[in-house]
């Protein structure tokens, strides 16, 4: 029996037999060749079959993922019609005469380094995009057969370095009871699929591909980022209660679908999701969600090869309305540029992009763009009950030019006798620390906060998220988040405006008594973590939480801030 800790990716318990999901052996030796037009129509073959594969794994993607996800193969279809890439490789045939294995390595591995030598997570994942895919287009060279999860026909728990994107998009839940790897976090790729397939996971363990052989018998603890190993009679035993406790309390959370959010002193608050394209709705609804808190638009533009048209937009923002009736849907305005790219625009590269030109600046430099995702927005707006909110607002100047031109392209419809909802509510996202300080200015003029954390707290702690070397400084108890999380909601209740939070905090079980204390009105994540929130909130007490606020944040830092909320809430 041997026992790994790893970071908890996905909730659940699994208990399996082992599958080790090894990579293909993709050596090879440098050859020269005499045939270089027969050796490019290797390489453009073997880019044709990753395709025509690629487009199946998107679409099965699409059908048990949703879109979202299915947008991730979108970019690596993307990378195998780059010409940036595709065509070194086929001049590097052509004129050093090489072999087609050669000449792929050698492009692939440069651009790899280079994207993962950059300070940003957009660019990173990049990296993990290409390599994938040119390993798929490596092994269909050398024809040696890929790693295939989605022919794994029973119950197992899949072990592995790693799970790219397109082996975690073949994963049949039917059989595939978990998975656990030596790399990865809460963010990666891998784990975000996992909470969307409901499979328990646990990655980052370093070393379960090497303690682990095929046919062990795993448990994987994705509550606790556990691994054990071929465990006692006993341990299974207790495991095995685990996974019907949780089992029940799924059935616990069920049962609060269709009821309000109400803490144990019935103050209500609400629980609403995260999407990035209207076929998320449906599990919003089916998760109890009593909203849209935020949808990210920047998936219409995303894995395009053009900007989306006004009506291609409108129908997109009619469908998520008309899908949730009176319930609000807050429609954040395209957040790209920066360190997310479009290939189809032209923009300069940074050298620190997430400080850069991007989403509300970007907007407002290229207003062609803007004003026609607002004349969508607009359109849209009488089939639900709509609200717009502007992202990265740095100061009051750029919420005044973007709500003035919002109001222009409002008149214009009027003019040319198209329907104008007259009730939308227009707000910001507060995710740069010098609009959290000045809130209370800000909130004169607009009509709501939605407090992005993921951003804010980088921003603030001056710590990028996805660097593993001062991820330790990623800290969303940090007393000075949470000051600056306090002055927003006190400057829009002082003003009778309400604020919310979209980022990844408002459906932390450790943040939620806090911010219920602080009086955060709307709590916005992802679609999965409602219901058990909102078990959570039913055993709280907002009036006590609210008596620790001043105490909290007097505090020193984030350990004392969780140590304290885990007495006060037992858990």
């Amino acid at each position: 029996m041997t026992i790994l800790n790893g970071i908890a990716a996905s909730n659940g318990v699994a208990i399996a037999k082992a599958y080790t999901l090894e990579a293909p052996n993709l050596s090879f030796e440098t050859k020269k060749v005499d045939d270089v037009d027969k050796e490019v129509k290797r390489l453009d073959d073997a880019l044709a079959v990753s395709k025509k594969e690629l487009e199946i794994i998107k679409e099965n993607a699409r059908r048990s993922l949703g879109d979202e996800h299915a947008e991730i193969f979108s970019a690596h279809l993307l990378v195998l019609s780059d010409p940036e890439l595709i065509t070194p490789m086929e001049d590097k045939i052509k004129n050093e005469n090489v072999n087609a294995e050669a000449a792929l390595d050698e492009v692939a591995t440069m651009f790899i380094n280079m994207f993962k030598a950059m300070d940003n997570e957009y660019m990173r994942e990049r990296a993990a995009d290409i390599q994938d895919v040119t390993k798929r287009v490596m092994a269909h060279l050398l024809q040696v057969t890929f790693p295939d999860p989605a022919l794994i026909d029973e119950e197992v728990v899949i072990i592995a370095e790693d799970l790219t994107p397109s082996d975690t998009a073949q994963l049949n839940k039917q059989f595939v009871k978990g998975f656990t790897t030596n790399i990865g976090g809460r963010t990666s790729h891998s784990a975000i699929m996992a909470r969307s397939l409901e499979i328990p996971a646990v990655v980052g363990t370093k070393t379960v591909t090497e303690d682990v052989k095929d046919g062990d018998i795993v448990v994987v603890d994705g509550m606790d980022g556990e691994v054990i190993i071929n465990p006692t009679e006993e341990q299974l035993a207790t495991y095995k209660q685990k996974q019907v406790d949780f089992e029940k309390q799924k059935e616990i959370w069920a049962k609060l679908k269709n009821e309000p959010t109400l803490s144990k002193d019935n103050t209500h608050v609400e629980l609403v999701a995260n999407i990035g394209t209207p076929n998320d709705v449906e599990g919003v609804l089916n998760n109890g969600g009593e909203g849209v808190g935020l949808y990210r638009t920047e998936f219409l533009y995303m894995g395009n090869s053009d900007f989306p048209t006004e009506d291609e937009q409108f129908e997109a923002y009619k469908s998520v309305l008309d899908q949730m009736g009176d319930k609000p849907v807050v429609v954040r305005t395209l957040d790209i540029g920066g360190d997310k790219e479009l290939s189809y625009l032209d923009l300069p590269k940074e050298m620190n992009p997430f400080l850069g030109f991007r989403a509300i600046r970007l907007c407002l430099e290229r207003d062609d763009i803007f004003r026609t995702q607002l004349r969508a927005l607009l359109r849209a707006s009488v089939y639900g009950n709509l609200k717009i909110m502007f992202p990265m607002i740095a100061t009051l100047d750029e919420f005044r030019q973007a709500k003035a031109l919002l109001l222009e392209e409002k008149a214009n419809l009027k003019g040319e006798g198209v329907d104008v909802s007259d009730d939308i509510e227009i707000g910001i996202m507060v995710e740069i620390p010098s609009t959290a300080v000045i809130a209370r200015q800000f909130a004169k003029e607009v009509d709501f906060f939605s407090i992005g954390t993921n951003d804010l707290i980088q921003y603030t702690m001056a710590a990028d998220r996805m660097n593993e070397q001062v991820s330790y400084l990623y800290q969303p108890y940090h007393p000075a988040i949470l000051t600056l999380v306090n002055n927003v909601i006190e400057a829009a209740h002082a003003e009778g405006k309400w604020a919310g939070m979209c980022g990844e905090m408002a459906g932390d079980s450790i943040a939620i008594p806090i911010l219920l204390g602080f009086g955060l009105d709307e709590f916005s994540m992802s679609a999965t973590s409602i219901l058990p929130a909102r078990t959570q909130i039913k055993d709280l007490s907002r009036e006590e939480m609210a008596s620790y606020k001043d105490e909290i944040l007097s505090m020193g830092t984030a350990d004392e801030v969780e140590a304290f909320v885990r007495s006060k809430t037992n858990q």
